[in-house]
């Protein structure tokens, strides 16, 4: 005879043969994943210090927001969707987040504007060039740039506390919330430890002190090997339709052949199994003065030329270099924004 019994927050199995009663406990999950934790001191401590080499950098050196773990769904909207608060609405079709809400961690600030979420590089890609990665491989430098395997690589913030922090370290910027201090630098310790980065000694001795004073006995998760040299499927352009005339960016992700869409001759060419970040042909004049409104953009990407209209879901968006405050985007790339 047997009776399953939960007493004092434990789960017991309880067989009851020939006057002899057997006990399981049910196993210590926390316990285990303690086990896994590490001291942050002691991850700093294995981290060579040793100067930047900034020589050479270029943004473009690591091909970014594609689809390198072949799910069908880029880095950017993986993220978006993986720090949504709560349910977030997906088109599966483009594997596009169409609605959700989002909290930044870096400042608080909590929007449902898809345009005003920037995917920050926790480490920045500079600041991974000069730590090391400016001696990777092309594929290795893919693989950081859109490492959705661990979530404390990429994190979706507001775009104001992204612009703010651009490509420093923790000895020239901490995020605006005090609160958050301790996670980030445990973050930062963990990416520069599992991608093999150094770190300068003025960075070195900010995260120490802050690990001997506010966050004293702060412990990080281990971590699994990085997904170094995978390529993701290599974009394949397209000879535009003469009816229209646009232009690509060079900021693609790559989905499953099987979930392509097809393309009229009639609409703005696509990349064959590869939904492009949307750029829009120049806005032309009708007979009656009035620009055209294209119908085929995704709020929030990447778009020319300046001042083009577009419209989603029956909401007009514009081409700018400024979301809806007058804030510049970083770099001065021009985005799909509410109109």
């Amino acid at each position: 005879m047997t009776w399953r019994v939960a007493a004092a927050g434990a789960l017991f199995s309880v067989t009851l043969a020939t006057g002899v009663a057997k006990v399981d406990a049910a196993p210590d999950h926390a316990a285990s994943r303690r086990a896994t934790a590490r001291v942050a001191a002691d991850v700093l401590a294995t981290i060579p210090v040793e100067r930047e080499r900034p020589a050479g950098y270029r943004r473009e050196a690591f091909r970014h927001w594609l689809d390198v773990d072949g799910d069908g769904c880029d880095a950017r909207e993986q993220v978006l969707r993986r720090d949504a608060i709560g349910f977030a609405q997906v088109d599966g079709f483009r594997c596009f987040v169409v609605e959700a809400d989002w909290r930044s961690p870096y400042d608080g600030v909590t929007t449902s504007d898809r345009t005003a979420v920037d995917i920050d590089h926790v480490v920045a890609l500079k600041e991974a060039w000069d730590s090391g990665a400016w001696a990777w491989s092309e594929a290795r430098r893919t693989a950081f740039a859109n490492d959705t395997s661990d979530p404390r690589t990429l994190r979706a913030v507001s775009s104001r506390s992204n612009r703010m922090k651009s490509d420093r370290d923790p000895s020239n910027w901490m995020p605006q919330l005090a609160s958050y201090w301790c996670t980030y630098v445990g973050d930062w310790i963990s990416i520069k430890a599992r991608w093999s980065l150094s770190m300068d000694e003025s960075e070195w001795r900010r995260i120490n002190n802050l690990l001997s004073t506010r966050c004293v006995g702060l412990t990080i998760a281990e971590w699994s090997s990085p997904p170094i040299d995978v390529v993701p499927t290599v974009p394949v352009t397209t000879v535009p339709s003469p009816a229209v005339t646009a232009t690509t960016t060079s900021t693609t992700r790559a989905t499953s052949p099987t979930t392509s869409p097809t393309t009229s001759p009639t609409t703005s060419p696509t990349v064959s199994s590869i939904p492009v970040t949307q750029t829009v042909p120049g806005a032309t004049s009708s007979p009656g003065g009035a620009a055209s409104i294209n119908t085929d953009i995704r709020p929030g990407a990447f778009c020319a030329p300046l001042g083009a209209l577009g419209s989603y879901r029956t909401v007009q968006y514009v081409c700018s270099t400024t979301n809806a405050d007058g804030d510049a985007y970083p770099g001065g790339r021009a985005r799909w924004r509410r109109a």
